[in-house]
């Protein structure tokens, strides 16, 4: 790979003062100013409590900022060593800023931060979220240490989130991908994660870098990718993640079409390596995940139900074209039915999922307006689910996620069926 035809000479000088490291942490910023000097002080601290010998620099693509986040970052300096931590720092801790596009999305900085690592040969990576509020040094020992000192190779996170937060992940992501490539991550889409410099290695030298999908679901591949290949795998407890409220909200149907959209591509580049997979297997997990209640996380269940019957009304004749006659027929019926008892089941919710999966693989339509057209059956499907799970406890929800992976698991070969027959 041409490594400098989107690097800069500015960045690769940098990287050339730094030398070679032990450990590299990624931060992508873009408009952080309030929260950036707090993440960059747990990281600082965490770099120096858990790892004092190994040589360490942390890499920050800016999309260009313009609230003076990278300055701030820049001019970070290390806390007072006298009342964080017994002993200061054994070696220098570096810092590299560069500017990317706004335009290349999560996608460019990724690709920025693996450069980092591949030429500076670092032996474990991590990536940080710019705005976290909940971020402690810990988190850095649970993100570094299973790469650095066990050998693995991609490290996922598991957050404690709030009751009904995360439902996309747990009804789609975590599920299909378990299904699918064999392995039961929680979070395969977490903005925080570990890696190996060989991974690091192998990610920049895949050829995709060009194509759209990779702007915005750079982070569902990499998941994917680690899953399909050969390499060591594993989950790290991290806590409640609590992000800035100013973090710019990004839509649900735009969210499903870049999430979404990036792991059903993912499907297509993967296809065999899992293809022939059978079942699922855990894969080991770090630190101690409590069962700490947050509460719930509100959400307009009436709302969502209403414009599920408007969408499947209005795009009835789009979803012939992806769904099954059957399954296109049961969901109407759902839509239908009165909104105290509207029950999307499980097996109806898989089979709706496969069938889209299928007809994105086939192109039977424009994918983007395929994808737009799953937005409105969700909303059902988690009005549903709101309602069936409003009185469920920690463990019972936690029983329900589990039936739905199994069911995935399960349905598999009717996937498979499809995705293997002609358009």
């Amino acid at each position: 790979m041409a490594k400098g035809t989107f690097l800069s000479d500015d960045f690769l000088r940098q990287l050339t003062a730094v030398g070679e490291v032990d450990i590299l942490v990624g931060v992508p910023t873009s408009n952080n100013r309030k929260t950036i000097e707090h993440v960059v002080s747990a990281i600082q601290i965490g770099l120096v409590k858990y790892f004092s010998r190994a040589r360490t620099v942390l890499i920050n693509p800016d999309a260009g900022s313009r609230d003076g986040t990278s300055e701030l970052l820049r001019n970070a300096s290390l806390p007072d060593f006298r009342t964080a931590l017994a002993t200061p720092p054994l070696r220098t801790m570096h810092t590299v800023t560069t500017r990317y596009h706004s335009s290349l999305g999560p996608g460019g900085a990724l690709r920025l931060i693996l450069a980092a690592a591949d030429l500076l040969r670092a032996k474990a990576c991590a990536i940080v979220s710019p705005d976290l509020i909940s971020i402690t040094p810990e988190w850095v020992d649970a993100l570094i240490r299973p790469i650095y000192h066990e050998g693995y190779d991609y490290l996922a996170p598991i957050y404690q989130r709030q009751k009904f937060d995360g439902l996309l992940i747990k009804n789609i992501l975590s599920p299909l991908i378990s299904a699918v490539y064999g392995y039961r991550i929680e979070e395969p889409v977490g903005g925080e994660f570990g890696l190996s410099g060989n991974l690091a290695c192998d990610l920049l030298g895949q050829d995709l870098w060009h194509e759209d999908f990779i702007r915005y679901g750079a982070p569902v591949w990499m998941t994917a990718t680690a899953l399909s290949g050969n390499y060591r795998l594993c989950q790290s407890f991290l806590g409640p993640k609590i992000q800035s409220s100013n973090q710019v909200e990004v839509g649900l149907a735009d969210t499903i079409q870049r999430v979404v959209g990036a792991l059903f591509r993912s499907l297509e580049m993967h296809e065999p390596q899992w293809i022939s997979r059978n079942g699922s297997q855990t894969v080991p997990t770090f630190g101690f995940q409590s069962e700490l209640d947050l509460g719930p996380l509100r959400v307009n269940r009436k709302k969502m139900c209403d414009m599920f019957r408007t969408g499947v009304a209005e795009l009835f004749s789009i979803l012939g074209k992806i769904l099954s006659p059957a399954t296109l027929a049961s969901i109407q019926q759902v839509a239908q039915s009165d909104e105290s008892c509207c029950h999307f089941t499980d097996e109806l919710w898989v089979k709706t999922v496969y069938e889209f999966a299928i007809a994105y693989h086939h192109s039977v339509m424009n994918r983007d307006h395929l994808l737009q057209a799953l937005t409105p059956i969700y909303r059902g499907r988690i009005s549903s689910y709101l309602l069936e799970n409003h009185g469920a406890s920690f463990q019972e929800l936690k029983a329900r996620i589990e039936s739905l992976r199994v069911r995935y698991e399960n349905l598999k070969p009717y996937f498979i069926t499809g995705w293997r027959a002609k358009a």
